[in-house]
């Protein structure tokens, strides 16, 4: 799990740098969605955009490398290559989707605008693949 999760955290750095590029190329903001869950979860409530902001940072460190041992359990299950990263991929973009749907906090992905979905599913694979390739790497 130790490998999964040092895998996680390579897999969140690579997806916080392409964000940040992509960030400053289209204009988009950061997304505030990490703190609202974290906010939601623990039952947080931040006095503004900032301090939610700062919150997003922290969850979205902390749910890139705690991803990381989803990955090692599907390396535990004999799964490695293109397939886990497909597989993890699948089980964390799903899982997050309903989380958001079942805190309140977005509608369900096939009613996102293409703004909304493409940025989350691009982001999302270059993680999933990312840390696969460096779960089995380590492993």
């Amino acid at each position: 799990m130790i490998k999964g999760a040092l895998a996680g955290l390579i897999g969140v750095a690579a997806m916080t740098a392409a964000q940040t590029a992509e960030m400053r190329i289209t204009g988009r903001r950061p997304s505030l969605v990490p703190g609202q869950v974290a906010s939601k979860l623990l039952g947080l409530e931040p006095e503004d955009d900032e301090a939610l902001a700062r919150i997003s940072t922290r969850m979205h460190w902390a749910h890139g490398v705690t991803m990381g041992t989803v990955r090692a359990a599907i390396g535990r299950s004999g799964i490695d290559g293109p397939a886990a990263a497909a597989a993890h991929f699948a089980l964390m973009w799903t899982g997050d989707a309903m989380l958001y749907k079942l805190l309140g906090i977005a509608p369900w992905p096939w009613s996102w605008s293409l703004e909304e979905l493409a940025p989350d599913v691009l982001h999302k694979g270059l993680y999933a693949v990312t840390t696969s390739a460096a779960y089995d790497a380590l492993n």
